[in-house]
């Protein structure tokens, strides 16, 4: 799944289209002009990259996604957790309230999303 990591530039443009799909590909160009300032064969050379990576589609210049931002966002936590905590949740959320103390609502969360399991 590592196909699917994105640098903060393609995360930004990755946010632009998941907020205006499905675009067509000259109004995506149009977007990115304004929000990053790019030229359109940048727009064009990272789009290409992230369909390679299997996140977004450009057919018959209309981009959709792939996966949702959800989706990606999943995939990017379960990594994070595989790669640094030998994937442990608990020693995750262990190292995570070390330096940030939980809410009474943020525990009252987690044990919801736990029994819901």
């Amino acid at each position: 799944m590592s196909h699917y990591r994105m640098g903060t530039l393609e995360t930004r443009f990755a946010q632009i289209i998941w907020d205006n799909q499905p675009v067509a590909s000259m109004r995506l160009v149009q977007l990115a002009q304004e929000e990053l300032n790019w030229k359109k064969s940048t727009t064009f050379t990272v789009l290409r990259r992230l369909c390679e990576k299997g996140i977004f589609q450009n057919e018959k210049g209309t981009v959709t996604a792939l996966i949702s931002k959800e989706e990606y966002a999943a995939i990017q936590s379960t990594q994070f957790v595989e790669e640094t905590f030998e994937g442990s949740l608990p020693a995750f959320l262990a190292a995570f309230s070390s330096r940030q103390k939980l809410s009474r609502e943020e525990i009252d969360e987690l044990r919801a999303l736990i029994d819901g399991q």
